[in-house]
């Protein structure tokens, strides 16, 4: 089997026998075509099935027979009970003889689905725009996210002890190809501090001369592909509450670094904060003091959040300037949040982590394996197509063949 790249909708598709709705149809006098179609569309258009044609044409016996939807059925075993006075009128004076029919209830969101859609009663279908993060990898783009899954799987590996596995995760800024910030699973660490690991730790994993991948300098747990199979009950978002069967007997416990919501994506986003903040220190703390300064010094005595609302452009621009003439990067340089970044999972994230994702502005999530206890992008909810959230990024799901984690064990 070849590696693949799926792209996971926003909307959880179905199966047509549970997404489908009676009505009532007539077959019609081909020369009655349009006079009928406009009178229905008076008297009871399908306003919520929009997608479904009216007119169905088929050949029976080699006739062409043309079939007309006259409105939604009421589910009544008598057809005209219930329907409105004009169209029994219509019913009557055209010598209609309705007979129920099933539709499809939704707009089709593959060519697949709309051609199962047709097998029942014509339907339209409009593709999808095709923007270059949805569909349309190019083979260099194609190899790259391989090359980045593969690290993610690597980090799953690397300070684990033989026999555990957690999840991974890599941020990537896709425009210059540059690992933001590395992570993996931190809920149930063995003895040691995770909240006073230096900077310097947070390093991303490089690439040897050999083509090799040294993580932190570290060398990684080698595991055959027969252990992916095994139990992972380290792995944070395939079983959050996992970390209480690891949890020190002495909370106070010092030597013992843990913490329930230290799963891989939020540490990871955790490092790329740590990450601007150490590259932006200067533009940071000028900021920070700045609008402290002016908040205990301002004479109008309106509100800190009101002032920084309405001058917060003119903030910004003295920052710039200072932080230029002491020679430091610009803060107009400072990405926002995560805008634009790609995120690398081993496991499909739970519902925790991808709002997290949400918040951060992630462009677009790729995932190697399903997440079937708690998984928020296609296992078991899909919050990439919850319209009501302020941001969607693009999912995807990584396919990779056996003999990819043979590679990466080398």
């Amino acid at each position: 089997m070849k590696w693949e790249i799926l792209h996971i909708p926003g909307k959880q598709p179905s199966t047509l026998e549970q997404s489908t709705v009676d009505v009532l149809a007539s077959t019609i006098e081909p020369k009655l075509a349009n006079i009928l179609v406009r009178k229905l569309n008076q008297i009871y258009p399908l306003e919520d099935i929009r997608h479904v044609k009216r007119v169905r044409r088929r050949s029976v016996e080699g006739n062409i027979e043309l079939s007309v939807i006259l409105c939604l059925s009421g589910g009544c075993d008598n057809h005209m009970e219930g329907l409105s006075e004009d169209l029994l009128h219509l019913i009557n004076v055209y010598q209609l003889k309705p007979f129920k029919a099933k539709v499809a209830k939704f707009a089709a969101t593959s060519k697949e689905e709309w051609e199962e859609q047709c097998k029942l009663w014509p339907t339209s279908y409009h593709p999808p725009n095709n923007p270059d993060d949805i569909v349309g990898f190019s083979e260099e783009d194609s190899e790259m996210t391989f090359n980045f899954m593969k690290i993610a799987i690597k980090l799953t590996k690397f300070s684990c002890p033989v026999g555990k596995i957690v999840n991974a995760a890599v941020i990537v800024d896709p425009l210059s190809r540059e690992i933001i910030a590395t992570a993996s699973d931190e809920t149930c660490q063995r003895p040691s501090s995770i909240f006073s690991e230096p900077l310097a730790t947070h390093s991303s994993p490089q690439s040897n001369t050999n083509g090799s991948i040294d993580c932190n300098g570290g060398s990684a747990q080698k595991l055959s592909p027969d252990q992916y199979s095994q139990s992972y009950t380290q792995v944070s978002c395939l079983y959050p509450w996992g970390w209480m069967a690891h949890r020190p007997d002495n909370e106070n416990s010092t030597n013992y670094g843990w913490h329930p919501l230290r799963h891989a994506a939020l540490v990871a986003i955790e490092k790329a904060a740590a990450r601007d903040r150490h590259r932006f220190p200067s533009s940071a703390s000028s900021k920070d003091a700045f609008l402290a300064n002016d908040s205990l010094q301002d004479p109008s005595g309106s509100s800190p959040a009101k002032r920084q609302k309405t001058n917060n452009l003119e903030y910004e621009d003295i920052i710039v300037q200072s932080d230029h003439a002491n020679g430091a990067p610009s803060e107009s340089l400072r990405p926002y949040l995560c805008t634009g970044f790609d995120m690398y999972l081993v496991w499909e994230p739970c519902a925790m982590c991808a709002m997290g994702l949400v918040h951060q502005r992630i462009r677009r999530i790729f995932y190697a394996f399903p997440n079937p206890n708690t998984g928020a992008l296609g296992s078991v909810y899909r919050l990439q197509g919850e319209k009501s959230l302020n941001h969607h990024y693009s999912v995807y799901r990584v396919l990779l063949p056996e003999t990819v984690l043979h590679e990466v064990e080398h």
